[in-house]
């Protein structure tokens, strides 16, 4: 994706991704990649386990070292798929790392929140998080 970008004129070196549940998991992986400036990962469902199978040495976690662009990390605290105690070793892990450029928030949500369905929607949040994302988006990616 990434080479095809860059033969593309009006490309102009600005990428970056977002994904919520195993989406933001996915948008943590993509930011593995130099070129992605800016991600924001929506409770990033599994960052804390092995569960996406990787070779040895390719959990999302064992590369978040070389992570150069932004990261902005939303959870939901009332979020069964990545309980509190593992939110916290995850911060821990990352408040570690100088080198990494990243904004943390938890809000008082479930899993899914940003989902307009549902008992576990919550617009407050949503708008909230966008407009987080949005910021970050636009003071990273000019």
């Amino acid at each position: 994706m990434i080479d095809y970008l860059n033969t593309q004129a009006w490309y102009d070196g600005n990428l970056g991704a977002a994904g919520f549940c195993i989406g933001g998991h996915l948008a943590f992986r993509a930011a593995l990649q130099p070129e992605v400036k800016a991600t924001a990962c929506f409770y990033a469902t599994d960052l804390h386990t092995n569960i996406i199978p990787n070779k040895p040495g390719q959990h999302s976690m064992e590369r978040v070292n070389e992570i150069k662009g932004e990261l902005l990390m939303i959870w939901g605290k009332q979020d069964p798929h990545i309980p509190g105690d593992k939110r916290a070793e995850l911060y821990n892990r990352f408040a570690a790392l100088p080198g990494l450029h990243y904004t943390w928030h938890e809000f008082n949500g479930q899993h899914a929140f940003m989902r307009d369905e549902g008992e576990r929607y919550d617009a407050q949040l949503v708008n909230l998080g966008y407009q987080l994302t949005l910021q970050m988006f636009g003071n990273v990616l000019k």
